[in-house]
């Protein structure tokens, strides 16, 4: 990019295009302005700028003009919006169309600046960095720097019982690339996103294109997908790229301590505050932060959360006055935040302004194509972590005992199982008994190819004429009169359900759960509002 560049104004009101040409000549731009689409789009035609800033109404159209000529002469000009106050949609839809941000009115200056030089890859002149003095602030934090290390910590975690799968620590940090990585111009994140099926392809799409961008993420999917790998992926292809990538997980962080872990504090602020600490979004500046599990935010946080997004600056705990970040924020879930937006658990206002595009992170068992050449990934990178060569393979009888497990948790629980399997296996290769799987948990039996919670569901001696509705209750039987209480009625078989998975597993909730596709927490959660009181989290 040129050390003087070239920006086009686009705004119908003489007086704002003269503000926001006054501003940026200050920082050193070099501006042409216009007042319609249609002078805008004649311009652009005759030479290509840096950067394109327009109104989203125009006397002749929208910006929304604007964006999609852009996008279909595939111009490399970076666009900001800027949309009348409260109108979300306006911004959702640009965003989608291409928008790098966007800016409501009436606009803050301070803002304008610091968006256009995030837009450009450039600092504002007239506003000093703060410092990133993180790692230190992370050592004091009370919160643990590794799940390993978490038991020993006395910080007040929420407590979690053992789970079959282990927590993630409640923050991580990628530091800046180096000048080798960035040279080396390809994405390790997005290099460890293995598999060629038609999910993962659209997933890479995606990524692709909403790495452009500064439009909200938010990653759907079941736990153990790889959400925290996609999310890396989205930073590593932006050009956001060699500033800090902070990993949050919402879930790990006791409720008391939110707002000080998000946004800092001041020396003096509480009790055991004995110096100014930096938050995430502060650690973050200019570069990308990742909230895992954001559906676990309380509703309290939800609306300082909304805040900070909103006006682009927060408050740290004990100060008076607000600091402006240039952060992007990408978020994930298990859950289905609509639901939880219906049932009153989340903000829906938050809910719109994180959810301008959504990634699905597709479960293991839907893209089981993909399962050997993850498999060998994972296997290659156990193998030179603990020096062993040459890297087992997996015999063919190996293979398709995975193939036939549902994998409840995922990649996670893949990686897990191959690690133990490559400990306990004597050869060069892993083999069926190597693997320690039980055919009562795979998702067939080898022997009939029936499922093994359809074998627990089976009445004792049924044949192979029962009748096509003969496993399903009474109700739902053709010609069966139907629920006259469909919640209550739906809640029954659901405790029916979980009951049965836990005689089946000895009251084991870990491993009922699991065979559920349940976490731990969810099964607590399912029980508790079943009053069922039976179970405990042995492994």
């Amino acid at each position: 990019m040129s050390a003087d560049p070239r920006l086009l104004v686009v705004d119908d009101e003489p007086d704002l295009r003269t503000l926001y040409e006054m501003t940026l000549l200050r920082e050193g731009y070099t501006l042409d302005s216009a007042g319609t689409v249609e002078d805008a789009l004649e311009l652009l035609g005759a030479r290509r700028y840096d950067a394109v800033i327009t109104d989203m109404r125009l006397p002749d159209g929208s910006g929304l003009d604007i964006l999609r000529w852009l996008e279909q002469q595939g111009r490399g000009e970076r666009a900001l919006v800027i949309t009348a106050y409260g109108s979300a949609e306006n911004a959702v839809e640009a965003l989608k169309a291409g928008a790098y941000d966007y800016l409501t009115k009436p606009v803050d200056l301070r803002q304008f600046r610091m968006v256009v030089a995030s837009a450009l890859g450039r600092a504002p002149k007239s506003e000093e960095s703060a410092p990133r003095a993180f790692a230190s602030a992370i050592a004091a934090a009370p919160v643990p720097s590794s799940s390993a290390g978490a038991a020993a910590t006395p910080a007040p975690i929420t407590p979690r019982a053992a789970s079959a799968e282990p927590r993630k620590p409640a923050v991580e940090k990628r530091a800046p690339a180096s000048a080798e990585a960035r040279a080396a111009g390809t994405s390790s994140a997005l290099d460890r996103l293995v598999g060629d099926s038609a999910a993962m392809r659209q997933v890479r799409e995606l990524i692709g294109k909403v790495a452009r961008s500064m439009a909200p993420v938010l990653l759907h999917g079941e736990s153990g997908t790889g959400k925290e790998l996609v999310a890396r992926a989205i930073h590593d292809v932006s050009a956001r790229r060699p500033q800090p990538f902070i990993a949050v997980n919402c879930g790990a962080i006791p409720e008391q301590l939110l707002e000080a872990e998000f946004f800092g504090y001041r020396k003096g602020a509480f009790t055991g505050a004995s110096e100014d600490r930096e938050g995430f979004f502060q650690a973050s500046h200019n570069g990308t932060l990742f909230l895992d599990e954001i559906g676990d935010l309380p509703l309290a946080m939800q609306s300082k959360l909304l805040r900070a997004l909103q006006e682009r600056s927060v408050r740290p705990v004990g100060a008076v006055a607000e600091m402006p970040v240039n952060v992007r924020l990408l978020s994930a879930t298990h859950k289905d935040l609509a639901a939880e937006v219906a049932a009153g658990r989340f903000r829906q206002d938050l809910y719109y302004r994180l959810n301008v595009i959504q990634i699905r992170v597709p479960p293991l068992r839907e893209r089981m194509e993909d399962l050997t050449p993850i498999s060998t990934r994972i296997l290659e990178r156990i193998a030179a972590d603990a020096g062993v060569s040459p890297v087992p393979r997996l015999t063919a009888s190996a293979q398709s005992t995975l193939s036939r497990y549902s994998f409840p948790g995922n990649v996670r629980e893949l990686e897990n199982l191959l690690h133990r399997a490559l400990a306990l296996s004597s050869g060069d290769s892993i083999d069926l008994a190597d693997l320690g799987l039980p055919d009562s948990v795979l998702g067939t039996d080898a022997a009939s190819g029936e499922s093994a919670f359809t074998a627990l569901d089976a009445a004792p001696g049924a044949g192979a004429e029962a009748a096509p509705d003969a496993h399903l209750p009474p109700e739902l039987r053709d010609g069966s009169p139907l629920p006259r209480d469909l919640a209550t009625y739906l809640d029954e078989v659901e405790r029916r359900i979980l009951l049965r998975a836990l005689e089946h597993y000895r009251n084991n909730r870990t491993a009922a759960g699991a065979s559920l596709g349940l976490s731990l927490r969810q099964m607590r959660y399912r029980m508790a509002r079943l009053a069922i009181s039976i179970g405990g989290d042995e492994a």
